[in-house]
């Protein structure tokens, strides 16, 4: 019987609903080279829009501190998002400086992987821990139909294979499927990492943001994924590894590997939800679709010494109550709110 194993630190402040804080994610910059439909249509997100300039974003140093902060509190697991990471310069010195914050157990990078090949070996001799590399289709056509138009998949296989001949264990690759779109290419997918190290997710198509022309009718529900891969392969349920895990994980039952469900809209997980999130200009969010969020940036650059922003990070997460995606499930539900766009803190 495999045990969850529980991260919570005794200085976790716990929120409203009894949800610990464990998780930080950190988004380092909100420019990306994809313009995914789903998180930066190229029709919102052109030429002319403008981006966080260099003074707006946070440091290298900056961002240090801060994540020390949430360490103080009981974050263990720290993970680097965008728009995308790899499009900030010297990302690596960060990685070395997270990874010894003293009481981190665990950094991650997430990236849409077309840098990954020039940059694993760097990151992996930094401390980096894990990568999860987001593919939505091993077909061409359909990839950059997904990707607003940028990169090509093999590329991104390139980057996976040397973040796996570092020793990033695991791998685990991201795709967001939309019926009609890519979920005719998953299984090809799915196969093509089968017997390999590289866990693939499948996520149902997310809300997230306000420009993204979200349609319920696109998501494609984990159980109709789940059967038509268990038609395929038959699979077994995995326990979780931890509180707060988003996904669903099976396993292959022929030991070909294992794959995972992230079913926010069919099935939502916000009760376990112990994420907090960092913008690249020093926003603390608390919730993934959060309208708003708690500036650190102006009391970090005033000269509040560490008690003082520790006290602002463990106000804002006892008075935590998020739960967008449970209400939104509920009969009758709209929500009209302006939520903060996907790239801006990341996914």
């Amino acid at each position: 019987m495999t045990t969850v194993v529980s991260l919570q630190s005794p200085r976790a402040p716990v929120d409203r609903r009894g949800r610990p804080m464990h998780d930080l994610r950190i988004s380092v910059m909100d420019r990306c080279n994809f313009r995914c439909p789903y998180c930066m249509p190229k029709e919102a997100f052109g030429e002319g829009y403008r981006f966080l300039g260099t003074a707006e974003r946070l440091s290298f140093a900056e961002i240090t501190r801060l994540a020390g902060i949430f360490v103080s509190l009981g974050v263990q697991k720290l993970r680097l998002t965008g728009g995308e990471p790899l499009l900030r310069a010297g990302l690596q010195e960060l990685v070395g400086d997270l990874a010894a914050l003293p009481g981190v157990q665990d950094v991650a990078l997430t990236t849409n992987g077309v840098l990954l090949a020039r940059h694993a070996e760097e990151l992996r001799a930094q401390g980096l821990g894990r990568v999860t590399v987001s593919l939505d289709s091993l077909d061409p056509r359909v990839f950059r139909e997904m990707s607003g138009g940028f990169g090509d998949p093999a590329d991104v296989l390139q980057g996976i294979d040397a973040a796996l001949a570092t020793g990033l264990a695991p791998v685990k690759v991201n795709c967001v499927v939309q019926r009609g779109v890519n979920d005719h290419t998953v299984l090809s997918l799915v196969e093509h990492f089968r017997g390999t190290r590289v866990v693939v997710r499948l996520i149902e198509y997310m809300d997230v943001g306000n420009r993204n022309h979200w349609d319920r009718s696109r998501v494609v529900p984990s159980s109709e994924l789940h059967s038509l891969i268990d038609a395929s392969w038959k699979l077994a349920p995995l326990a979780a590894g931890y509180r707060g895990e988003v996904a669903e994980r099976y396993r292959f039952a022929d030991g070909s590997g294992e794959i995972g469900f992230i079913s926010s809209v069919t099935q939502p997980f916000c009760g376990a939800c112990t994420r907090a999130r960092l913008s690249s200009e020093g926003v603390l969010y608390t919730c993934l679709f959060a309208t708003q969020g708690l500036d650190l940036r102006t009391p970090l650059r005033a000269g509040a010494d560490d008690a003082a922003l520790e006290s602002l990070v463990r106000d804002a997460w006892l008075g935590r109550n998020d739960r967008y995606s449970e209400a939104r499930a509920e009969p009758h539900a709209e929500d009209t709110r302006r939520k903060i766009e996907m790239y801006y803190i990341g996914g």
